[in-house]
Protein backbone atom coordinates (compact mmCIF):
# COMPACT_ATOMS: atom_id res chain seq x y z
CA UNK A 1 0.00 0.00 0.00
CA UNK A 2 1.36 3.48 -0.85
CA UNK A 3 2.67 5.61 2.00
CA UNK A 4 -0.03 7.57 3.83
CA UNK A 5 1.36 10.61 5.61
CA UNK A 6 -1.28 10.57 8.35
CA UNK A 7 -0.58 6.88 9.01
CA UNK A 8 3.13 7.71 9.34
CA UNK A 9 2.23 10.44 11.83
CA UNK A 10 -0.12 8.26 13.91
CA UNK A 11 1.77 4.98 13.70
CA UNK A 12 1.18 1.51 12.25
CA UNK A 13 -1.75 0.83 14.60
CA UNK A 14 -3.89 3.27 12.59
CA UNK A 15 -3.74 1.16 9.43
CA UNK A 16 -4.50 -2.12 11.20
CA UNK A 17 -7.96 -3.44 12.07
CA UNK A 18 -8.26 -2.91 15.81
CA UNK A 19 -10.49 -1.16 18.33
CA UNK A 20 -8.41 2.04 18.41
CA UNK A 21 -8.23 2.54 14.63
CA UNK A 22 -11.91 1.67 14.20
CA UNK A 23 -12.91 4.16 16.90
CA UNK A 24 -10.72 6.85 15.33
CA UNK A 25 -12.20 6.28 11.87
CA UNK A 26 -15.72 6.33 13.29
CA UNK A 27 -15.14 9.65 15.07
CA UNK A 28 -13.56 11.22 11.98
CA UNK A 29 -16.30 10.07 9.63
CA UNK A 30 -19.05 11.31 11.96
CA UNK A 31 -17.36 14.72 12.25
CA UNK A 32 -17.11 15.00 8.45
CA UNK A 33 -20.75 13.94 7.98
CA UNK A 34 -21.92 16.49 10.57
CA UNK A 35 -19.93 19.28 8.87
CA UNK A 36 -21.47 18.40 5.50
CA UNK A 37 -24.96 18.14 6.99
CA UNK A 38 -24.65 21.50 8.75
CA UNK A 39 -23.50 23.16 5.51
CA UNK A 40 -26.55 21.81 3.68
CA UNK A 41 -28.90 22.89 6.49
CA UNK A 42 -27.34 26.36 6.71
CA UNK A 43 -28.17 26.90 3.03
CA UNK A 44 -31.73 25.64 3.56
CA UNK A 45 -31.21 22.43 1.64
CA UNK A 46 -32.55 19.04 2.64
CA UNK A 47 -29.66 17.91 4.81
CA UNK A 48 -30.75 14.55 6.24
CA UNK A 49 -28.07 14.82 8.93
CA UNK A 50 -28.76 11.40 10.46
CA UNK A 51 -28.92 9.86 6.99
CA UNK A 52 -25.51 11.32 6.13
CA UNK A 53 -24.03 10.00 9.38
CA UNK A 54 -25.43 6.49 8.91
CA UNK A 55 -24.45 6.46 5.23
CA UNK A 56 -20.89 7.54 6.05
CA UNK A 57 -20.48 5.01 8.87
CA UNK A 58 -21.79 2.22 6.63
CA UNK A 59 -19.39 3.15 3.83
CA UNK A 60 -16.49 3.33 6.28
CA UNK A 61 -17.19 -0.16 7.67
CA UNK A 62 -17.47 -1.48 4.11
CA UNK A 63 -13.93 -0.20 3.58
CA UNK A 64 -12.76 -1.90 6.78
CA UNK A 65 -14.41 -5.15 5.66
CA UNK A 66 -12.60 -4.95 2.32
CA UNK A 67 -9.25 -4.59 4.09
CA UNK A 68 -10.01 -7.72 6.14
CA UNK A 69 -11.13 -9.76 3.13
CA UNK A 70 -8.09 -8.70 1.11
CA UNK A 71 -5.56 -9.35 3.91
CA UNK A 72 -7.11 -12.44 5.52
CA UNK A 73 -8.85 -14.16 2.62
CA UNK A 74 -6.81 -12.99 -0.34
CA UNK A 75 -9.75 -11.32 -2.08
CA UNK A 76 -8.42 -9.10 -4.88
CA UNK A 77 -11.38 -6.77 -5.31
CA UNK A 78 -12.91 -4.31 -2.83
CA UNK A 79 -16.42 -5.65 -3.44
CA UNK A 80 -17.98 -4.37 -0.19
CA UNK A 81 -17.14 -0.73 -0.95
CA UNK A 82 -18.17 -1.18 -4.58
CA UNK A 83 -21.52 -2.70 -3.56
CA UNK A 84 -22.18 0.12 -1.07
CA UNK A 85 -21.35 2.86 -3.60
CA UNK A 86 -23.54 1.25 -6.27
CA UNK A 87 -26.37 0.77 -3.76
CA UNK A 88 -26.16 4.39 -2.63
CA UNK A 89 -26.15 5.52 -6.26
CA UNK A 90 -29.41 3.65 -6.88
CA UNK A 91 -31.04 5.05 -3.72
CA UNK A 92 -29.94 8.60 -4.54
CA UNK A 93 -31.21 8.32 -8.12
CA UNK A 94 -34.66 7.51 -6.71
CA UNK A 95 -34.63 10.40 -4.22
CA UNK A 96 -34.01 13.17 -6.76
CA UNK A 97 -37.42 14.67 -7.48
CA UNK A 98 -39.02 17.41 -9.52
CA UNK A 99 -40.99 20.14 -7.78
CA UNK A 100 -44.38 21.36 -9.01
CA UNK A 101 -42.40 24.04 -10.87
CA UNK A 102 -40.38 21.39 -12.75
CA UNK A 103 -37.22 22.16 -10.79
CA UNK A 104 -34.86 19.35 -9.85
CA UNK A 105 -34.69 19.22 -6.06
CA UNK A 106 -31.94 17.74 -3.90
CA UNK A 107 -29.43 17.09 -6.70
CA UNK A 108 -26.42 18.78 -5.05
CA UNK A 109 -27.20 17.27 -1.65
CA UNK A 110 -27.60 13.80 -3.18
CA UNK A 111 -24.33 13.98 -5.10
CA UNK A 112 -22.64 15.40 -2.00
CA UNK A 113 -23.88 12.36 -0.05
CA UNK A 114 -22.54 10.02 -2.74
CA UNK A 115 -19.15 11.76 -2.63
CA UNK A 116 -19.19 11.52 1.17
CA UNK A 117 -19.76 7.76 0.83
CA UNK A 118 -16.66 7.45 -1.37
CA UNK A 119 -14.62 9.56 1.07
CA UNK A 120 -15.82 7.37 3.97
CA UNK A 121 -14.90 4.18 2.13
CA UNK A 122 -11.38 5.53 1.56
CA UNK A 123 -11.12 6.27 5.27
CA UNK A 124 -12.29 2.74 6.10
CA UNK A 125 -9.62 1.28 3.84
CA UNK A 126 -7.03 3.30 5.75
CA UNK A 127 -6.30 6.03 3.22
CA UNK A 128 -6.57 8.85 5.75
CA UNK A 129 -4.80 11.47 3.65
CA UNK A 130 -6.81 10.76 0.49
CA UNK A 131 -10.02 10.81 2.52
CA UNK A 132 -9.15 14.15 4.15
CA UNK A 133 -8.17 15.73 0.82
CA UNK A 134 -11.37 14.43 -0.77
CA UNK A 135 -13.51 15.87 2.03
CA UNK A 136 -11.76 19.26 1.86
CA UNK A 137 -12.28 19.33 -1.91
CA UNK A 138 -15.96 18.47 -1.40
CA UNK A 139 -16.49 21.32 1.05
CA UNK A 140 -14.58 23.79 -1.14
CA UNK A 141 -16.81 22.80 -4.05
CA UNK A 142 -19.92 23.45 -1.98
CA UNK A 143 -18.79 26.62 -0.22
CA UNK A 144 -16.34 28.49 -2.44
CA UNK A 145 -18.07 28.03 -5.78
CA UNK A 146 -21.64 28.73 -4.68
CA UNK A 147 -21.38 32.50 -5.15
CA UNK A 148 -19.44 32.07 -8.39
CA UNK A 149 -22.19 29.83 -9.77
CA UNK A 150 -24.85 32.39 -8.81
CA UNK A 151 -22.85 35.20 -10.44
CA UNK A 152 -22.39 33.27 -13.69
CA UNK A 153 -26.08 32.38 -13.85
CA UNK A 154 -27.12 35.99 -13.26
CA UNK A 155 -24.80 37.20 -16.03
CA UNK A 156 -26.03 34.60 -18.53
CA UNK A 157 -28.25 35.61 -21.45
CA UNK A 158 -30.22 32.41 -20.90
CA UNK A 159 -32.53 31.74 -17.95
CA UNK A 160 -35.68 29.84 -17.08
CA UNK A 161 -38.89 31.06 -15.46
CA UNK A 162 -41.96 29.64 -13.80
CA UNK A 163 -44.92 31.43 -15.40
CA UNK A 164 -48.55 31.43 -14.24
CA UNK A 165 -51.01 33.08 -16.61
CA UNK A 166 -54.59 33.98 -15.72
CA UNK A 167 -55.89 31.89 -18.62
CA UNK A 168 -54.63 29.81 -21.54
CA UNK A 169 -55.89 32.52 -23.89
CA UNK A 170 -53.29 34.85 -22.38
CA UNK A 171 -50.36 32.79 -23.71
CA UNK A 172 -50.17 34.46 -27.10
CA UNK A 173 -50.30 37.89 -25.47
CA UNK A 174 -47.37 37.00 -23.23
CA UNK A 175 -45.33 35.58 -26.13
CA UNK A 176 -45.92 38.68 -28.27
CA UNK A 177 -45.02 41.04 -25.42
CA UNK A 178 -41.89 39.06 -24.53
CA UNK A 179 -40.66 39.22 -28.12
CA UNK A 180 -41.33 42.95 -28.31
CA UNK A 181 -39.46 43.33 -25.04
CA UNK A 182 -36.38 41.69 -26.60
CA UNK A 183 -36.69 38.13 -25.33
CA UNK A 184 -36.51 34.96 -27.39
CA UNK A 185 -38.55 31.99 -26.18
CA UNK A 186 -36.38 28.88 -26.60
CA UNK A 187 -38.75 26.41 -25.00
CA UNK A 188 -42.19 26.49 -23.41
CA UNK A 189 -43.72 23.57 -21.51
CA UNK A 190 -47.17 23.34 -19.97
CA UNK A 191 -46.95 22.26 -16.33
CA UNK A 192 -49.52 19.48 -15.71
CA UNK A 193 -49.28 19.86 -11.91
CA UNK A 194 -51.65 22.85 -12.12
CA UNK A 195 -54.18 21.23 -14.46
CA UNK A 196 -57.18 21.81 -12.15
CA UNK A 197 -56.12 25.13 -10.65
CA UNK A 198 -57.83 27.36 -13.21
CA UNK A 199 -54.44 28.83 -14.10
CA UNK A 200 -52.32 28.22 -17.17
CA UNK A 201 -48.86 27.38 -15.84
CA UNK A 202 -45.67 27.02 -17.90
CA UNK A 203 -41.94 26.52 -17.60
CA UNK A 204 -40.34 28.91 -20.08
CA UNK A 205 -36.72 29.02 -21.23
CA UNK A 206 -35.71 32.49 -22.40
CA UNK A 207 -32.78 34.12 -24.20
CA UNK A 208 -32.06 37.83 -23.93
CA UNK A 209 -31.89 38.76 -27.61
CA UNK A 210 -31.85 42.57 -27.51
CA UNK A 211 -28.42 44.05 -26.82
CA UNK A 212 -29.76 46.87 -24.63
CA UNK A 213 -31.65 44.37 -22.47
CA UNK A 214 -28.46 42.46 -21.65
CA UNK A 215 -27.45 45.25 -19.30
CA UNK A 216 -30.47 44.44 -17.13
CA UNK A 217 -30.43 41.78 -14.45
CA UNK A 218 -32.74 38.79 -14.62
CA UNK A 219 -34.64 40.22 -11.64
CA UNK A 220 -35.28 43.47 -13.52
CA UNK A 221 -36.57 41.60 -16.57
CA UNK A 222 -38.87 39.41 -14.47
CA UNK A 223 -40.16 42.45 -12.58
CA UNK A 224 -41.01 44.13 -15.88
CA UNK A 225 -42.88 41.02 -17.08
CA UNK A 226 -44.74 40.62 -13.78
CA UNK A 227 -46.75 43.84 -14.34
CA UNK A 228 -48.37 42.47 -17.50
CA UNK A 229 -52.14 42.14 -17.17
CA UNK A 230 -52.09 38.51 -18.30
CA UNK A 231 -49.49 37.41 -15.71
CA UNK A 232 -50.70 36.00 -12.40
CA UNK A 233 -47.26 35.03 -11.03
CA UNK A 234 -43.71 34.74 -12.36
CA UNK A 235 -40.35 33.79 -10.87
CA UNK A 236 -36.91 32.70 -11.98
CA UNK A 237 -35.99 29.03 -11.72
CA UNK A 238 -32.57 27.79 -10.67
Amino acid sequence: MPTDYIVELLGDWSKEINIASTALKTVLVVIMAVILGCERSRNRHAAGLRTLIVLSIGSMFAGIADVYFIDALGVKFAFCSAAVIIGISIIIANTIVYSSKNQIMGLTTSIGAWTMAVVSALLGIGLYTASLIGFIALMIGLLAFSKMETYIKNKSNHFEIHLELKSRNSLQEFITTAREFGLKIDNLELNPAYANSGLSVYTVRLTVAKKELRKKSHSDIIEALSVLECVYYIEKLG
